[in-house]
């Protein structure tokens, strides 16, 4: 009997994998019906199934061209996705890439790099506590808009510059991320991540109804940019730079904490919360350090939004800004810290490249995730193993 159960799993396997191309193309011609009608999806589906279908098994049949492509995609795999670490001279270069870009490049651009390098700050404070700790978070952009508030408030009620709020915005957000997590890390799993989500909805309806002190929907305005030695950021190009600072800070403070004692920590958590709260480690005191410190870098990323906005609203902060912060976490790689780098940019410079055909570009953007889910789900840069604890 077993042995019956067993042949007809086996059968259903194959089954699933041959009609696995047709399946494809029918989900993307599902996705395309709604804007060119079933005509144009159908051809879509007839001509995507031969595509794919064709480069199966047309390289399968051509064993040159197969062992090739082969042998190219695993040493690029490697060169991606295996490497330990860019050389200095790799680094040393980006890095210079990276401060002369303001010298030829548009406004448009240092705009959208600007926002990028807030996103990239956001990602990395959430990649502490879903990548290295393992825990789901969907209310994060609570931190985010905490910050923000925090920095809006005493800049324009009480007159406290940027270098000066940043350490109450800051040590407000840390302390409401160790707040949220003393009641939420006695649940687990899905009543862990519907927690955050609450907590994240609670705080966006207090922005948007204690209009007293938060101006409820109209949001803050008149806020200051930063300056520094007395000269204003208000230039995008200086601006640009101030954010640069500071994501270097995040990405260089964000690898020492992870190669710590406490980095460890989070990552046994990670694998196996039982073997680790075993051998000694304090689970519940790692858990609220991660929640804090992912506040922490929330709450800066929130300031550089009021910075460089000089506006707050409470539509700056919705859940779907928490389901794209994470989407950013995934793309990467769960833990990886040049992965999550990577997601956030390529999740704010791809809809601002497919701003030209708008309707079809958060179509684009959601296939390829789903693509990228099917044949890797550990993301671009994520190693083997590493998956959020639902």
């Amino acid at each position: 009997m077993t042995g019956d159960r067993l042949q007809g799993t086996g059968s259903i396997s194959k089954l699933f994998k041959s009609l696995k191309p047709l399946v494809i193309s029918f989900w993307l011609s599902l996705l395309f019906l709604p804007f060119k009608g079933l005509k144009a999806a159908f051809i879509f589906f007839v001509v995507c199934s031969i595509f794919i279908l064709t480069y199966k098994y047309f390289l399968k049949s051509g064993r040159i061209l197969y062992e090739w492509v082969n042998t190219s995609g695993k040493k690029m795999h490697s060169f991606l996705f295996v490497s330990p670490g860019m050389s200095l001279i790799t680094r040393f270069s980006l890095l210079v890439f990276l401060c002369i870009v303001p010298l030829f490049a548009k406004d448009y651009f240092i705009d959208v790099a600007i926002l990028a390098g807030i996103y990239i700050i956001l990602a990395l404070g959430l990649n502490v506590v879903v990548g290295f700790t393992g825990l789901l978070n969907l209310g994060f952009v609570a931190f985010y808009a905490i910050g923000a508030y925090s920095f809006a408030l005493l800049n324009t009620r009480f007159g406290f510059d940027l270098w000066t709020s940043l350490p109450f915005a800051v040590g407000l957000t840390t302390i409401a991320g160790f707040l949220l997590a003393v009641p939420a890390l006695r649940l687990r799993g899905d009543y862990l991540a519907i927690v955050t989500l609450g907590f994240g909805e609670i705080v966006r309806l207090i922005l948007n109804n204690w209009d007293s002190v938060t101006r409820g929907p109209n949001g803050i305005s008149g806020i200051e940019p930063p300056s520094v030695f007395s000269v204003s950021l208000g230039k995008l190009s200086y601006y640009y730079y101030f954010v640069l600072f500071f994501v270097l800070l995040t990405v260089f403070i964000t690898k020492r904490v992870y190669s710590s004692r406490i980095g460890r920590a989070w990552v046994a958590i990670r694998e196996d919360e039982i073997a680790s709260s075993v051998t000694g480690i304090n689970v519940t005191l790692y858990k609220l350090y991660a929640f804090a410190f992912g506040a922490f870098w929330a709450g800066i990323a929130g300031v550089m939004f009021a910075g460089k906005m000089q506006f707050v609203s409470p539509e700056s902060f919705t859940f779907m800004e928490s389901v794209l912060i994470l989407c950013m976490v995934i793309l990467g790689g769960l833990g990886s810290i040049r992965g999550v780098i990577l997601g956030a940019v390529i999740l704010v410079l791809l809809p601002e490249m497919l701003r030209e055909i708008q309707l079809y570009r958060m179509l684009a953007l959601g296939t390829g995730l789903v693509l990228l889910m099917i044949f890797r789900p550990q993301g671009l840069l994520g190693g083997k193993g590493v998956s959020v604890r639902y």
